[in-house]
């Protein structure tokens, strides 16, 4: 079935008893269960998986493991999938991607031929004049520079989030890896071992250490039986760390879970990347890496090719190329840029298996088939100075080319952790120091490349780590020495034609970024920026190395000096389904939970809270979100709002304090007085808001939204830190719990609770009162969110269950009715009172939300007073206003859009039905020039439906406030 499927034990992934038919390109073909979409068509002679991003060039396999973009393709509705990771299915349909016309014959493959009008950063240089020609270049460029196509109709499938504790955590499951945990799990440590493949390994399952490698097959069988045999010790497969955060914090994606992972220790045993050669036509299907022809034959039992030649920058090559010979491939020749091998055992090998060695010479460029469609053969030349061949060289016919001329350190989640990359010119050797606490490195990731140096350098990692751990250690080591050379100082040779690829992702040549630096971008950061070399899906896995060498040789640095680009999170692509997956949070529950649910109600999350969003059966839910709503604006309901924050600031400078983070004047604010409290950021931007109660000349009670109140406390510490005032700031929210007595007839039931003066003279709107109730001394404000008489009664938690009791009881001679977060919503938006988060977003100032009144203009400062005045101060592009439909209308949603003509305008961020006033009402973002009083609001509903809303005035309901300052 398979003519290049080699004989067992090749192929550790996939099962010849199961085979498995798909497609690519509307052609049937065949593969076993575990193979690659890649390896499973190379296994029938399609190198072929897709056409580069500018040159339309065909691109095959380059490094068998996912960290190249040659091998993206298209599956049906999900593009940029990796071939050479993504296993077949029975029936999957694949396409290669970024054609016109066919893979076979791309239409855009002219554009190669143009090179001479596409320099770097072109489109910088070229359309920029006339002002406003880039508006029509700009359709042009993406149309030809698209990759893959999203299906607007795929259903995305469930995802969600789970958190995991570990003691230690391992990152990379190859030999460093694996012995790490096992040494940290036989002391007593927890142990989560974590690695992007389905198989435990790493390297050991393809790599060649040595001429027999009888001692990695033996270790690798050993470590894989103890793991999975050690009860400590947990394995995620073919799962991917995908950035580090400080304190140890790793998200790790595996199928469509994301997991948050929190380890007391870390160990990164992540190994390192083999990296490309540059020469002419380096990118031709059949030029793979060594390590992606030994991972072909290993992983899949496909055989690579008929007749190969090996280019050696290191020892690697030679181990290559003897499993080649072993594995039926005829090598014609070893080029070897060195004048000779670092292990002279290593050559008598060659000359057993009768292979040509060329010492200190390089190949100078790679001859295509028709169409570049698969390399023909190279033409080798001898080495004269660095990057440099003679005149006259030999061609050789060959059908695969592998290249092991160097490794580079997989150095991104260590550099995200603060480590510093650098780089030895005279040995030509990346290394990585300056690690964070906790958090350690062992294997290849830490320059050791021989086995035995592997192994040590993993105890000596996990001694380190069990030290930090409190757990003893069996046997002490000393830290690893490794002196093998596996990088060549400049795998580079220069040719007049070009097409020397240093980024396969982006097309860009040797020239590219040599011109950058000429045009005066002489930092790497900066030819990453105009060039975009490193920016494609492999993210500089293969181009930091060179480009670092090349920028360094052109502006007569060293690479140690001009250093490599910065690594940034995630570290492979994750999906917006990954981030925004379903969260799996400890909630935490009210000192009235249990009364809820004996009273029937539907919990639903806020923040990390749970609380009852109606009362009554799911399937009554908008009866009774009405119901509830008309019990409180009629009679009296009560609802549980202990998840509030509440914040108490204490000491001389506690008004100063709130004056600084707060919007309003609280300097002035009378003792007994509660007020409005907002809180912008430094950009200017409503972040939160809640009531103050003044209780002292000292003491401030400040409440926050549930959600917000620990952004709150931690902006409340950062900004003191630096200011260093003289007051003490407490979190009590969970030290009180809290109801909201709301009606006509709200007072009467707070006088059969408390003798305090609750009279509209005593207690009037917006006072604060301290008071007994249930024996126990009690806050009350008289406030009004919900446009209504209300108080809100604050009692020590333990008091909660007790405090819910009495009012119900209290209540009952006046009808009574507990009352969820939907109908508080209800009730407030018909008072047009703002949810923050939900009626703001990131960018809303105070005046675009009708907060004006809420900011003090003549106080000097608060957080965010400069940034307010700035922004006020310019044209505003759009406002929050209030808007009605009828009731038999089709009902907008949260985030349905506000039109304005053809473009969208804004959104709509709170809208529903109002039993009070029989329509529909909402608040919208909309234009300034949407905002006039009875001017239409066009909105597009579900279903493309257009309704137009009318603009009035705020609030809906209540205009003059009798009812609530009764």
């Amino acid at each position: 079935m398979n003519s290049q499927r080699l004989a067992a034990p090749m192929g550790r992934l996939i099962d010849r008893d199961k085979p498995v038919s798909f497609s690519f390109e509307g052609r049937e073909y065949w593969g076993y269960q575990g193979d690659s979409i890649a390896s499973a068509l190379a296994a029938q002679q399609q190198w072929v998986l897709s056409r580069s991003f500018k040159y339309h060039r065909p691109r095959g396999p380059l490094t068998m493991a996912g960290h190249d973009a040659n091998s993206l393709v298209q599956l049906r509705g999900e593009p940029n999938v990796l071939a050479d990771r993504r296993t077949i299915e029975p029936g999957l349909e694949v396409k290669g991607q970024n054609y016109v016309g066919s893979l076979k014959h791309d239409l855009d493959a002219l554009q190669g031929y143009f090179g001479r009008f596409m320099p770097v950063g072109f489109y910088y240089r070229a359309f920029y004049k006339p002002l406003g020609v880039w508006d029509s270049w700009e359709k042009f460029l993406r149309a030809k520079a698209g990759l893959g196509v999203i299906d607007l109709e795929h259903e995305p499938s469930y995802h969600d989030k789970a958190y995991l504790f570990y003691d230690l955590m391992v990152v990379g499951a190859g030999p460093a890896g694996m012995q790490a945990a096992l040494d940290a799990a036989q002391a007593g440590a927890q142990v989560l071992l974590v690695d992007e493949n389905p198989l435990m390994g790493g390297s050991l399952n393809y790599h060649r250490f040595d001429i027999d490698n009888q001692a990695a097959e033996q270790l690798r069988a050993q470590l894989i039986e103890q793991i999975e045999a050690h009860d400590n010790i947990n394995v995620l497969l073919q799962a991917t760390c995908s950035g580090y955060f400080r304190d140890n914090y790793l998200p790790v994606v595996k199928d469509n879970r994301l997991y948050k992972v929190r380890a007391k220790e870390c160990i990164m045993a992540v190994g390192s990347m083999e990296q490309h050669a540059v020469f002419h036509n380096n990118d031709l299907p059949g030029i793979m890496l060594s390590s992606a022809a030994m991972r072909l034959m290993s992983l899949y039992a496909v055989k690579p090719g008929e007749r190969a030649v090996v280019l050696a920058g290191n020892d690697d090559a030679y181990l290559t190329a003897l499993s080649l010979a072993e594995q039926g491939v005829e090598v014609a020749a070893l080029v070897d840029m060195r004048p000779a091998a670092q292990n002279a055992a290593l050559a008598e090998a060659m000359s057993a298996h009768g292979i040509e060695i060329l010492y200190h010479s390089a190949v100078y460029q790679a001859e295509a088939t028709f169409g570049h469609k698969h390399i023909k053969g190279v033409e080798v030349r001898p080495l004269i100075a660095e990057g440099q061949v003679g005149e006259k060289g030999q061609r050789i016919s060959c059908d695969l080319l592998c290249v092991a001329v160097g490794y580079m350190p997989s150095y991104q989640l260590l550099c995200q952790a603060g480590g510093q990359l650098s780089y030895n010119d005279e040995r030509a050797s990346f290394h990585i120091t300056q690690l964070p606490e906790h958090l350690r490195m062992a294997g290849s990731v830490n320059s050791m490349h021989e086995l035995t140096s592997v192994l040590q350098d993993a105890h000596f990692a996990a001694q380190t780590a069990l030290g930090n751990l409190g757990l003893e250690v069996a046997t002490p080591v000393m830290p690893a020495q490794c002196d093998q050379q596996v990088n060549h100082p400049w795998p580079m040779v220069a040719h007049p034609r070009g097409k020397d690829f240093v980024d396969f992702d982006e097309d860009l040549q040797s020239k590219d970024i040599i011109n950058a630096t000429k045009l005066g971008y002489r930092d790497v950061q900066l030819v990453k920026r105009f060039s975009t070399v490193g920016m494609g899906p492999s993210q500089g896995r293969h181009s930091a190395a060179p480009t670092a060498r090349l920028v360094a040789k052109a502006t007569d640095r060293s690479v140690q000096e001009t250093g490599v680009t910065t690594a940034r999170p995630p570290l492979a692509a994750e999906t917006l389904a990954h981030i925004g997956g379903r969260i799996f949070t400890p909630y935490k529950y009210s000192p009235m939970h249990n009364r809820h649910l004996e009273a029937g109600a539907k919990m639903m999350p806020a923040g990390v809270w749970q609380r009852p969003g109606h009362y009554g059966a799911p399937e009554q839910r908008q009866h009774r979100i009405q119901a509830e709503v008309n019990q409180v604006r009629n009679g009296v309901g009560v609802i549980d709002v202990s998840t509030l924050g509440g914040i108490e600031l204490r000491g001389p400078d506690a008004a100063e304090m709130m004056e600084r983070i707060y919007t309003f004047g609280f300097k002035k604010q009378p003792i007994g007085k509660t007020r409005y409290a907002v809180h912008t950021n430094e950009h200017g931007v409503v972040i939160d808001d809640g009531v103050a109660c003044r209780i002292a000349d000292d003491y401030f009670y400040v409440t926050a939204t549930t959600s917000g109140v620990d952004r709150v406390y931690r902006a409340m510490l950062k900004w003191n830190a630096m200011w260093r005032l003289n007051v003490v700031i407490s979190n009590v929210t969970e030290a009180y719990a809290a109801v909201n007595v709301a009606g006509p007839k709200a007072r009467e039931v707070l006088a059969k609770l408390t003798d305090i003066d609750i009279s509209a003279e005593g207690f009037p709107y917006l006072a604060y009162r301290e008071g007994q109730l249930l024996g126990v001394e009690a806050r009350f404000m008289r406030v009004g969110f919900v446009g209504e008489l209300g108080y809100e009664i604050h009692l020590p938690a333990n008091y909660g269950q007790a405090l819910w009791d009495a009012v119900i009881e209290a209540g009952s001679e006046f009808g009574i009715q507990p009352f969820g977060v939907e109908a508080q919503r209800l009730l407030r938006l018909e008072k047009g009172h703002i949810i923050v988060g939900q009626d703001t977003d990131g960018m809303s100032h105070p005046g675009e939300v009708h907060l004006d009144w809420a900011v003090n203009r003549k106080k000097p400062f608060f957080v965010g007073r400069r940034s307010v005045d700035i922004v006020q101060a310019q044209t505003q592009k759009r406002r929050l206003v209030a808007f009605t439909l009828a009731a038999k209308s089709a009902k907008p949603e949260e985030g349905h859009l506000v039109l304005a003509g053809p473009d969208i305008s804004g959104n709509v961020t709170s809208c529903e039905y109002s039993p009070t006033l029989d329509c529909i009402i909402g608040l919208a973002y909309a234009s300034v020039e949407q905002a006039a009083i009875g001017s239409d609001l066009p909105i597009r509903v579900d279903g493309g439906k257009l309704v137009t809303a009318k603009v009035v005035s705020l609030p809906f309901f209540d205009a003059d406030n009798s009812r609530q300052e009764m």
